[in-house]
């Protein structure tokens, strides 16, 4: 058995709202220095599945992939002190500005190059931007089934059994492997690795691939082969007025109060 777990590295979700910036000339949100990064929490759970699945079965090699700037070499890295055996990261120039679309072709890409690959475990969105289609996408560019929100993934043979999260309750469905799911949170907490293994993460084998490693036309990642086009990013005014209403008892300021509603379009 082989998975592979797709991860982003992000700015800390806990950090202050000073961390970063908008930039609305560039269209993108500006990370200040120092600002903590982590990996994105809903892959962090993506990885605790894969590794409850080799709980289960034994026999299975976790491939951690990412596509990112160099720093997301520490992003593997928390995931190899999981207990992940291998790490994959996608990094070139021509990979910045990449949205959802370029993201998950790029992921597609390098998932065909690993190959031999059974199962492909994502977080259901990014903590970042929230969109949670990547994992979509890339089931749809290698043509496998994908299941989405999952809070269990449980591997039988040649099948993979998934619960996933519904708005009122849960369903289970099957579908044969190879497959994508993607992780929701209610899957549980991500187990914290000691200090040995930290530094067992540090020998753990990390490969680097470029656009050129991947032989992909570089008109297809990035900016340039993003689908999506941002119009305008901008952080919007939040204005407060309060207006008091006047009555000689309860009944007429209730009528007043109703009647200013109407006025503006409330009622």
């Amino acid at each position: 058995m082989h998975i592979i777990v797709c991860i982003k590295q992000i700015m800390d979700p806990e950090s202050a709202a000073s961390g970063f910036r908008i930039d609305e000339s560039a269209k993108k949100a500006v990370v200040a220095d120092g600002t903590p990064l982590v990996v994105s929490p809903f892959d962090a759970q993506a990885t605790e599945a894969a590794l409850r699945i080799r709980d289960e079965i034994g026999d299975c090699k976790i491939t951690i992939l990412s596509m990112g700037p160099d720093s997301a070499r520490e992003a593997i890295k928390q995931c190899l002190a999981m207990g992940a055996d291998e790490g994959v990261l996608l990094c070139d120039p021509a990979f910045e500005g990449a949205d959802s679309y370029s993201t998950a072709f790029v992921l597609a890409e390098a998932t065909r190059k690993i190959g031999d690959y059974d199962l492909i475990l994502t977080g259901r969105q990014a903590a970042d931007t929230d969109f949670g289609v990547v994992g979509i996408g890339i089931g749809e560019l290698l043509g496998i089934p994908v299941v989405t929100i999952a809070k269990e993934v449980l591997v039988h043979g040649r099948t993979v059994r998934v619960e996933r999260v519904l708005q009122d309750g849960f369903e289970t469905v099957e579908t044969a492997l190879p497959a994508v799911v993607t992780v929701s949170n209610e899957l549980g907490e991500p187990r914290y690795p000691k200090l040995k293994q930290l530094l067992q993460a540090a020998r753990k084998r990390m490969t680097v691939w470029s656009a050129v490693d991947l032989g992909v036309d570089v008109a297809n990642v990035g900016s340039t082969g993003a689908r999506l086009e941002i119009e305008k990013l901008f952080v919007p005014e939040r204005t407060n007025r309060c207006e008091f209403i006047d009555g000689e008892s309860p009944q007429q300021v209730a009528a007043q109060l109703v009647g200013r509603l109407r006025e503006l379009n409330v009622l």
